[in-house]
């Protein structure tokens, strides 16, 4: 007998089939067959990427049990952040003793957020605060027995990336035990279903456990948290009928996890000077379900463990159902992986890279750079939604750049200049951590023209005008007046000091770096453009600057990364990092100024001198982009599925030697890149993908 659903599913086929061969009607895609093919199916822990549940400000992250009972992955949120204790040092106990470092620029001593050598301890604290905390972990306890994964058998987890929802199964001693495990789309909620025999006899419970936070490392990977310090913080219960709240107090960060639960039960603790909860649910029943809560104060309850995955399934239908998708055929091995990518790039990102804030380069599955976000960075990690038509996603974390105004005005203003420079290594209150390549970085400061750009693009109406305003404008204060004007070449130029896109030149030494003058020409013509749309006078100055940037370096007939660069071919330090430069075309719509004949050269050259092997993350996307920019789609495909560019098997992009798993730079480039492809450029129609591909897109944006 054929099943409803089934049913239902196979009329829909029928459906799509006759939708696609009637004359003039566009084929829609059968999106949930094809993101189905690509679910999750694993039968042991992967230690180091965790299968997740999560909403793009929440995630948890789990073992082979649905749970973290053998393997601590973490529990991080957009809000979960917590400060040490300020170093107790002779003179320096406060952050305003920190005083940065002077460096001279362009005839000024100007101050530099750096580590300053005699404020050691403040300059560090002020690096590594505020780090983002590991909420805790949750897993199965076993009546008391010690148990290993080995001791299971049959295990079996299948994450149903349609609806969300992880099922894992395994045997233990002869009962079967199987975890549903599902996370809210509103809150910092987990919602686990236990069903198992074993729950009868007294010998299944769900474990709690919270460690403490030190904001020592740099990159704390694969497990956040420090576990053996139970004295530096604490726990404490309070019990109410069907549920229990447990707050956690760090040093001045306290939250609490709210626990309820369906039928009988019991929770204890701490258990034996650990800040370890056991939560025993009743002999009456082989099923029981809980949800935990984590928040900075007590909550509302959500609901029961149904009603929150009823809601979580909803949230991930109209994900997937809506936007732009593409079909790639499968039958073809590179095509086949490539749509394995997409499609688990689209989960992992809608999970980890869509919050309040825009995601740090991990995510929400460990901690790099304290758990900080980069605003740099913020163009890869957001720019695919516009693409892809994602725009509410694209919306939970655009207003950064309003927000970190104030923030960003006192920077400009505090160095000498006008308008908002905005920082890089960050935290939510839009303080940039002390460090050298943090301080002198610049390529961060156009983003928000691109983005405004591609908004107009999609909603050209007053809204957007004035959503935008305040923030292009003071950019392009900042922009106008820290171009110099070199009275010697009569041109402005762009540093020294700075650090280009690769950050991998001598500062004093960097001047007019290609992409950095594209982009800051592109940044102040569109920031130009909003005032003539807003009927506005466009200020002198910005004008001014724009049509008087220095021209793009060339060498030898090739550009090269700035100006003046010495043996940059021959030299591998300057040839084995990010190859910015090619991002005048295609992650930028053209310069006026490019000359196509010199950047065909140059990119042949790049193919010829770079050593691949030491690209990482968005190296490749950037490579592909500009690929499918000049109609090559062959090597664009080629450089998607690079070797030096992996992909594990749950979907995780790999760090390399440079970066730890995963780098979700690499991921959310993946999906710009195909979406450019698919959607094509103005004056390039797409899609763009190897001819013998038979390929479907629909609703795609086109890029600029």
């Amino acid at each position: 007998m054929i099943s409803a659903m089934s049913a239902s599913r196979s009329w829909r086929n029928v459906l799509l089939f006759l939708l696609c061969v009637l004359p003039q009607v566009q084929c829609i895609i059968d999106r949930e067959s094809i993101v189905r093919q690509f679910n999750l199916r694993l039968n042991q822990s992967h230690s180091y990427s965790p299968v997740q549940v999560g909403n793009g400000n929440f995630a948890f992250g789990t073992d082979i049990t649905g749970l973290q009972t053998f393997v601590p992955h973490n529990i991080l949120s957009s809000w979960g952040w917590h400060n040490s204790s300020l170093p107790n040092t002779p003179n320096q106990t406060f952050t305003t003793d920190f005083t940065g470092l002077d460096w001279y620029t362009h005839g000024r001593l100007v101050n530099y957020a750096q580590p300053n050598p005699t404020e050691k301890d403040i300059s560090q604290w002020m690096i590594a605060n505020p780090h983002r905390i590991n909420l805790g972990r949750i897993g199965l306890w076993f009546g008391g027995r010690n148990v290993s994964e080995k001791d299971l058998m049959g295990k079996m987890q299948v994450l149903d990336l349609w609806e969300g929802v992880i099922s894992s199964s395994f045997m233990l001693n002869g009962m079967k035990v199987e975890v549903q495990t599902v996370a809210s789309p509103e809150t910092d909620t987990v919602a686990v279903e236990i069903v198992s025999k074993l729950l009868e006899k007294g010998q299944l419970g769900v474990f709690f456990d919270f460690p403490y936070a030190s904001g020592k490392n740099k990159f704390d990977v694969p497990f956040v948290g420090v576990w053996n310090a139970t004295a530096n913080h604490s726990t404490g219960l309070e019990k109410s009928g069907n549920g229990a709240s447990i707050r956690h107090t760090l040093d001045a960060t306290s939250y609490v996890t709210e626990l309820a639960w369906e039928g009988s039960a019991t929770i204890d603790g701490p258990m034996n000077g650990t800040h370890r909860y056991i939560l025993k649910p009743g002999k009456d029943d082989d099923t029981f379900s809980f949800t935990a809560t984590f928040a900075p104060k007590k909550e509302a309850t959500v609901g029961s463990f149904g009603n929150v995955k009823a809601r979580a399934v909803d949230l991930w239908h109209e994900y997937w159902e809506s936007g732009a998708f593409i079909s790639l055929p499968l039958a073809n091995a590179s095509a086949k992986e490539l749509q394995r990518r997409i499609v688990l790039s689209q989960y992992l990102l809608a999970v980890n890279g869509a919050g309040r804030d825009p995601p740090q380069e991990s995510g929400l599955v460990n901690n790099g750079w304290y758990g900080k976000f980069h605003m740099e960075m913020v163009f890869w990690h957001l720019t695919h939604w516009t693409i892809w038509n994602k725009w509410s996603l694209y919306d939970r974390s655009i207003g950064v750049f309003e927000r970190f105004l104030s923030t960003s005005f006192e920077r400009a203003q505090h160095q000498g200049y006008l308008g908002a420079r905005f920082g890089k290594m960050s935290d939510p209150t839009g303080r940039s951590a002390p460090g050298e390549i943090n301080s002198l970085l610049i390529w961060q400061q156009p983003h928000p023209m691109y983005f405004a750009e591609m908004e107009y693009r999609k909603f050209p109406t007053e809204k957007t005008l004035k959503k935008w305003d305040q923030v292009l404008t003071a950019a392009a204060d900042f922009m106008a007046n820290y171009a110099w004007f070199n009275e010697s070449t009569k041109v402005y130029d762009l540093g020294p000091p700075m650090y280009p896109v690769s950050e991998n030149t001598n500062p004093n030494q960097t001047i007019n770096p290609t992409f950095e003058l594209a982009y800051w020409r592109f940044g102040l013509d569109i920031a130009e453009k909003w005032q003539l749309r807003q009927n506005k006078s466009i200020p002198l100055n910005w004008h001014f600057v724009k049509e008087n940037l220095a021209p793009f370096p060339v060498e030898n007939d090739v550009y090269v990364l700035y100006d003046g660069v010495k043996n940059m071919w021959t030299t591998p330090s300057l040839s084995e990092d990010h190859p910015g430069l090619l991002g005048v075309y295609g992650w930028l719509p053209p310069d006026p100024r490019l000359n196509l004949t010199t950047f065909n050269r140059t990119i042949n050259k790049v193919y010829q001198s770079w050593n691949f092997t030491y690209s990482y993350g968005w190296d490749f996307p950037l490579l592909a982009i500009t690929a499918g920019r000049l109609g090559d789609s062959e090597r664009a495909v080629n450089w998607l599925l690079d070797p030096d560019n992996q992909f594990d098997e749950v979907g995780m992009p790999v760090g390399g030697t440079r970066v730890p798993t995963p780098y979700f730079p690499a991921s959310a480039g993946l999906l710009l890149a195909v979406g450019m492809m698919a959607g094509g450029w103005d004056g390039l129609e797409g899609p763009l993908f190897p001819k013998e591909w038979n390929i479907e897109v629909e609703g795609f944006s086109k890029a600029m």
